[in-house]
């Protein structure tokens, strides 16, 4: 799919941002691809010699968000309560007039609304993220998001998530722009994992020496596909395979009734000694150089897929259900040729072709590990830099700025 550039735009050096005020907004500054996005666009800002300021509920990121350069504003983002959503318009176009922002960028559904409004009635520029694969594809649902697709700029974190925008909801290819998850590959680099690292994360997950991690990390929730590693799980032990770990990193997020599923499904399957949750990981880079695998086993499609692009960065080996933006970040037979492979793709929700591709990878001889690691690297390095997806993100904040998008008038 060829999406149609916005404009031309200054070299990084020249940007006209500096003394501008951006707001981001976004329900809460906890772990995610969103959250760590908001961060990632503060600190370019600041970079830039302009102002980034974030109103969330605030979270675990919020800290580093302001030793960033970043400030924060504590905001009832994260509220669908309509009525409530209603009298946070106010507030808002009250800070956008205080604090002179010209432009305001929505990361989720809820604020978005809030935003949008905020931003018609103080004539800012509105710019929009979509980081899911929304559901909802007619009525009331498709009403509520279609918010995302109202701003002055769309930003789809893939092309998947494009061609999904265009489909639902007509949006004008001129105002939509595909900018990939950007990764730091400073941070993830193995050369700057030490193995004090390494050996704290096994620690803490209570893995013994010779056994080898296989890592789904990923909120808990259904469509993730823990419930498809469980079952894989309880296949390669049948099997014979004795040395494995497989460990489920993620938060729960209040989803109290799933993780009883999650524990009950390990318990019946006798898994108790293999399978672990573990909870949310603070060092993804050494809880990726700990493991022997990765696996990312959605059974919904992934609007990105940003674990699966920080594994290969890392050089490990990952197997990815085949869904969504998958196809962009992890390059497998036949959309290449083997020796063109970054990873494995498998059918969703078959914990048998997982469990086949999991043994597939286990059974990679050094020299093809090394093989894949180097190409693997070299796949996310020319795509998903963070770098990249920085300089993209900003080049439509100074269109915007510079009048070369149209805005509504008030």
């Amino acid at each position: 799919m060829v999406l149609q550039p916005i404009t031309s735009i200054p070299s990084a050096g020249k940007r006209p941002l500096a003394g501008r005020t951006v707001l981001q907004i976004i329900p809460q500054l906890e772990a995610g691809g969103a959250e760590r996005t908001t961060i990632d666009i503060a600190e370019g800002l600041v970079q830039a010699g302009a102002r980034a300021l974030v109103a969330s509920e605030g979270g675990r990121l919020v800290g580093e968000l302001q030793a960033k350069g970043g400030i924060w504003l504590n905001f009832p983002a994260a509220t669908k309560n309509p009525l409530s959503m209603a009298l946070n318009i106010g507030p808002l176009a009250e800070i956008i007039r205080e604090e002179k922002v010209d432009i305001i960028h929505a990361r989720s559904r809820a604020p978005a609304w809030v935003a949008l409004a905020a931003a018609r009635s103080t004539g800012i520029g509105f710019v929009t993220t979509y980081h899911g694969a929304y559901s909802g594809r007619i009525g009331p649902k498709l009403l509520y998001n279609s918010v995302m697709a109202r701003g002055d700029v769309v930003i789809a974190n893939s092309l998947f998530t494009a061609e999904m925008i265009r489909a639902q909801h007509g949006i004008e290819p001129s105002k939509l722009r595909v900018i990939h998850r950007g990764t730091n590959f400073d941070t993830f680099s193995p050369d700057q994992v030490g193995p004090d690292r390494v050996e704290k994360t096994r620690r803490t997950w209570l893995a013994g020496p010779d056994e080898r991690i296989i890592l789904l990390a990923g909120r808990l929730t259904s469509w993730k596909g823990q419930r498809v590693l469980i079952r894989a799980a309880a296949i390669l032990r049948d099997k014979g395979y004795r040395d494995l770990l497989f460990i489920l990193a993620g938060d729960a997020q209040g989803r109290d009734g799933y993780v009883a599923e999650l524990d009950a499904l390990i318990t019946e399957l006798n898994l108790g000694g293999i399978v672990r949750r573990v909870g949310h990981v603070t060092d993804m880079p050494a809880a990726l150089v700990a493991s022997a695998l990765v696996t990312v086993p959605s059974t919904a499609p992934e609007a990105f897929g940003r674990v699966a692009v920080e594994a290969q960065a890392m050089g490990v080996p990952v197997v990815v259900s085949n869904l969504g933006a998958v196809p962009e970040t992890v390059l497998a037979p036949p959309q290449v040729r083997p020796d063109l492979r970054t990873g494995w793709h498998v059918p969703a929700n078959a914990p048998e072709a997982l469990a086949e591709a999991l043994i597939e990878a286990l059974g990679l001889l050094p020299s093809a590990r090394e093989a894949l690691a180097t190409r693997a690297r070299r796949h996310v390095e020319q795509h998903f830099s963070l770098e990249r997806m920085v300089g993209e993100t900003l080049d439509c904040y100074v269109a915007l700025v510079e009048g070369r998008i149209s805005q509504p008038r008030r």
